[in-house]
């Protein structure tokens, strides 16, 4: 099984794509490594910074496994008035 990865925003333009799969069986904490070693220091430093929806929710437990097929939302801080 797989996570589908979305990116938004400033994550989108850091990554380079708006969406991605990734292999499952992985915490938040792995996942965010993974995708830090994968597209580079631009994207590791907006992980440090953003929110992450697991199919919806928002995710508390970076520990916790992340469920297989499950989507995963990058959502970076947003500006605006």
């Amino acid at each position: 099984m797989e996570l589908t990865v979305r990116y938004f925003a400033g994550a989108r333009a850091a990554a380079g794509r708006a969406e991605e799969t990734v292999p499952a069986g992985r915490s938040l904490d792995e996942l965010t490594d993974h995708l830090a070693t994968r597209h580079g220091e631009r994207l590791a430093k907006v992980l440090t910074v953003a929110s992450f929806l697991v199919d919806g929710v928002t995710c508390h437990d970076r520990q916790a496994p992340l469920p297989a097929g499950a989507t995963i939302d990058v959502l970076p801080p947003f500006a605006g008035g």
